[in-house]
């Protein structure tokens, strides 16, 4: 087991996404996971029911005893639901030195369509977050339209929310492609090195549920074990393109991954 890494975000109890989702990727990518949640939801594969809130008090408490204790090599950021919760977290990484780096997964909306943040909180992930201390930022389209303001339909206007969004703080921007139509998937990162595309085929598929925050992780876990930032994310996407072709089907909705597709069963 290498690489540990601290997930800040919300419970899945349907298990496909969220931090359910988060733990099953990093340890099927030998790495140790560690979590703060942030609010928890009542959902399944339909889509979300309800959310109950989680006090910002009791997020950084989380926080700061599994880095005084554990530590972190990596922090992955997932669902923070509420602007009292990313300032909080804000404050909580002003005040720490030596802050490994974090890689952001701004979720906004689920797979069904429920709100995952409050209104105000997504320009405070912006202002706060994003700004000064985010080391990948990993928006789907729906995300960096909203974080840009900019209408994405080309892989033009995909580049150029990227480096809009590299120009408010990031060191790197990994701009998912998944909403766009199309035979193949193309993401893109941008970095101050310039763009790099990752494409791969479109699985005509349902099962889907959780693919960003599986992703993010994955990145999470990589960058926690010493990778470098393209091969990270190259192995990531590996990884989920393989758990979304082998997914289990379960589920009357948008179904789970197969998180454990590289896992070896005992005997």
């Amino acid at each position: 087991m290498q690489g540990r890494v601290l997930i800040i975000a919300g419970s899945d109890s349907g298990g496909g996404a969220g931090i359910q989702a988060d733990i099953k990727t990093v340890t099927a990518l030998n790495g140790f996971a560690a979590t703060a949640i942030t609010a928890l939801t009542a959902q399944n594969t339909l889509g979300v029911q309800s959310i109950e809130e989680v006090s910002a008090q009791f997020v950084i408490e989380q926080i700061r005893v599994v880095l005084e204790d554990i530590g972190a090599d990596a922090i992955k950021i997932g669902m923070l639901h509420r602007r009292e919760i990313v300032e909080a977290v804000a404050d909580f990484f002003d005040a720490e030195k030596n802050l490994p780096p974090v890689i952001l997964d701004p979720v906004m909306i689920a797979k069904g369509g429920a709100a995952l943040v409050a209104g105000d909180a997504s320009e405070a992930i912006k202002t706060r977050l994003i700004a000064s201390h985010t080391h990948i930022l990993t928006p789907n389209i729906p995300e960096a339209e909203q974080l840009t303001g900019l209408k994405i339909e080309s892989l033009s206007d995909m580049e150029k929310a990227g480096r809009m969004l590299l120009e408010m703080g990031p060191i790197a921007v990994l701009m998912k492609g998944g909403h766009r139509e199309g035979k193949y998937v193309v993401d893109l990162l941008v970095s101050p090195e310039g763009v790099q595309s990752f494409s791969h085929e479109r699985f005509d598929t349902r099962h889907t549920h959780g693919t960003g925050c599986t992703l993010s992780s994955a990145i999470a876990v990589g960058i926690a074990q010493g990778f470098p930032v393209k091969k990270a994310i190259g192995r990531a996407l590996r990884f989920v393109h393989t758990a979304i072709e082998q997914a289990p089907g379960i589920g009357g909705g948008h179904g789970p991954l197969d998180h454990a597709h590289n896992v070896m069963p005992f005997d």
